[in-house]
């Protein structure tokens, strides 16, 4: 009987589980409930115990249900995995390469693997989205770009595998004649609430309702990074810059460090990553980038 079970059982036992409710789980995988109920039991014939108790309005897992869990987590993992890599075998080189890059990576850093991509793969065009927050996954979500690089984002969305490439490190800036650069000292996040925030806003809708390391109630939203640069050194307000963008402002007077206390949630810096979705890995040509931009 065992021999018999099929992924398409195991993906609705993890929906099930994941979404608290049979005609949930229908709705996740576009299925009638009455098709869910019947291909769980099913399963649960097959393996010879109940996976779901039923006693209560919603349906919860067994203990056995539970340790069977992770089994299929992973048995789902693994033939999905083994899939993309067919699919990225069978592809062969990519005839373009598009990557979403979010705005804080090192430029330098970018330039120098695109130089080196360009040398290793010539006939191969490279498309490039540089963007901030959930507009650096949105290409990747809709299949316009094949890997993206994120870091103003804290997240990994949901189906995708990740790859720490490096450490961004974040200052909070101000020009020299604004008032909070006479502050010495760590500076209360109530006193940095009394002054304009330059935030960078999110072309996209992913994190709509949300904010990430504001601290002010008083904040202006810009969609490039460059404006918000030329903003804080205008006197217009104080934000955070990726240190590699403001180190000779720094070093000449334009811009001076702050020092503000930590938010609970925002740390000193970006953690980059390179994403892709699990079911469409890069092919050799996006495999060779981002091994690349590990390296350096």
């Amino acid at each position: 009987m065992l021999d018999a079970l099929s992924l398409d059982q195991l993906r609705t036992f993890i929906a099930a589980a994941d979404e608290g409710s049979f005609s949930a789980a229908g709705r996740k995988l576009r299925r009638a409930q009455s098709v869910v109920s019947t291909t769980l039991a099913n399963l649960e014939q097959q393996v010879g115990f109940a996976l779901f108790e039923r006693t209560g309005r919603y349906p919860r897992l067994t203990e056995a249900g539970a340790a069977l869990l992770e089994q299929a987590r992973a048995a789902v993992d693994g033939m999905n995995a083994f899939k993309a890599k067919a699919r990225t075998l069978g592809e062969g080189l990519e005839p373009e390469l598009a990557v979403a890059v979010d705005v804080m990576f090192p430029i330098a850093t970018l330039t120098a693997a695109v130089q080196a991509f360009q040398q290793q793969f010539p006939a191969t065009p490279l498309r490039l989205y540089v963007e901030a927050l959930g507009a650096v996954v949105q290409p990747l979500l809709d299949g316009h770009c094949r890997v993206a690089i994120i870091g103003s984002l804290p997240e990994i969305p949901a189906g995708c595998a990740s790859e720490f490439l490096l450490s961004v490190a974040a200052v909070a800036v101000v020009a020299p004649t604004h008032p909070l650069a006479a502050l010495g000292g760590p500076i209360p996040h109530e006193e940095a609430g009394k002054h304009v925030q330059l935030v960078l806003t999110d072309r996209s809708t992913l994190t709509a309702g949300r904010n990430f390391g504001v601290m002010s109630t008083q904040t202006w939203r810009l969609a490039d990074l460059g404006a918000k640069h030329a903003f804080l050194k205008a006197g217009l307000g104080w934000g955070y810059m990726p240190l590699h963008m403001v180190e000779d402002d720094l070093r000449s007077g334009k811009l001076v460090r702050i020092n503000i206390e930590l938010h609970a949630r925002l740390g000193p810096g970006f953690s980059m990553h390179a994403i892709h979705m699990k079911d469409h890995p890069p092919g050799p040509a996006g495999r060779w980038f981002v091994n690349h931009l590990k390296q350096n």
